[in-house]
């Protein structure tokens, strides 16, 4: 998607009258389209939290590779907060709409839970930046109530494993006796734990790695 600097005037070619009879007028810059900044703002956010450093983004460094000033930040976010608030937004309608995805497509409770583990792993691969707001590491000194936010998140994803575990059960796929819930947090806790490893790589080990290996493990 094309930045833009915002409001600009139309670019006027200086000289001679006859010089300018000689030159196409260039266009004038289109400003963007409602709600195309908001999302250029998270895009670059999301862009700079790839960086496998991982320093604190800054209001004015996030203005600065967008060529805009905080001001112009301000008048589609109110905070920082709200900016990370827009990304795990994202997460979530992208996050959930998959695993909708999954269990309406496949019938099969370990299948999906198979499924689910591996989209998470695979959409962490694709979005570096998502996932250290995933991790956390992203909101580290940030709002308070980013974390928990994002808790939720987990938490959700967890209570998704879980269905699908149970799921499995009523087909004698899984133990009937077997504890669903504390099968389904240490599914939980292994992608977390991938994810973690992602991005404390500097997105070098792929948090796709042994997956099917894993499952085998923790789903037989």
């Amino acid at each position: 998607m094309t930045q833009s600097n915002g409001r600009e005037p139309e670019a006027v070619i200086t000289g001679s009258a006859q010089d300018a009879d000689l030159q196409p007028a260039l266009p004038a810059r289109k400003r963007p389209r409602p709600g195309e900044r908001r999302v250029q703002i998270l895009q670059t956010l999301a862009t700079m939290l790839e960086h496998p450093r991982g320093e604190k983004i800054t209001t004015a460094a996030l203005a600065a590779r967008l060529s805009v000033s905080e001001a112009a930040l301000y008048r589609h976010f109110a905070s920082k907060a709200q900016m990370y608030e827009g990304l795990i937004g994202f997460i979530e309608q992208t996050v959930f709409g998959l695993i909708n995805q999954i269990t309406d497509k496949e019938e099969h409770g370990l299948r999906q839970a198979h499924a689910i583990v591996r989209m998470l792993l695979s959409f962490a691969e694709k979005n570096p930046g998502m996932t250290r707001v995933l991790t956390g590491e992203a909101l580290v000194g940030e709002h308070e109530r980013l974390q928990e936010r994002i808790n939720q998140v987990v938490d959700r994803i967890e209570a998704s494993l879980r269905q699908c575990l149970k799921v499995a059960v009523t087909q004698a796929a899984f133990p009937a006796d077997a504890d669903i819930p504390a099968r389904a947090a240490l599914i939980m806790a292994a992608v977390q734990g991938q994810w973690h490893r992602y991005a404390k790589s500097g997105f070098r080990k792929s948090p796709s790695d042994h997956a099917e290996a894993h499952l085998r493990v923790l789903l037989g």
